[in-house]
């Protein structure tokens, strides 16, 4: 298989409307195929908690300015998902991957 380490694609609200199941099939699918053929993705989602599974880095933005970029154990804080979206949260880890999660209060 042929490698294309300098391809990007770019997908805006891939799991837009699809319920939970398709949505994560969708992820697994996209980040299967990126590092079998070593591209980059840039994925823009809403939901937090699909972004932090499947993520390797999080940029956050707020009123068109990016308030946080970086890998996602250090943008998932309570902190600054509190201040980036006005909500109280906590920021928990999934026992099963140690992936961080948020629980909006």
């Amino acid at each position: 298989m042929q490698h294309h380490e300098d391809c990007l694609s770019l997908l805006d609200e891939p799991t837009n409307h699809l319920d939970i199941s398709h949505a994560l099939s969708t992820l697994r699918l996209v980040q299967r195929q990126a590092r079998e053929e070593g591209k980059t993705v840039l994925v823009v989602l809403h939901d937090l908690n699909l972004a932090a599974q499947f993520a390797d880095r999080i940029m956050l933005m707020k009123r068109g300015r990016i308030t946080a970029d970086g890998p996602v154990d250090e943008v998932f804080c309570d902190d600054i998902i509190s201040a980036n979206f006005d909500i109280d949260c906590s920021v928990l880890k999934r026992p099963d991957t140690g992936r961080p999660y948020v629980l909006a209060q």
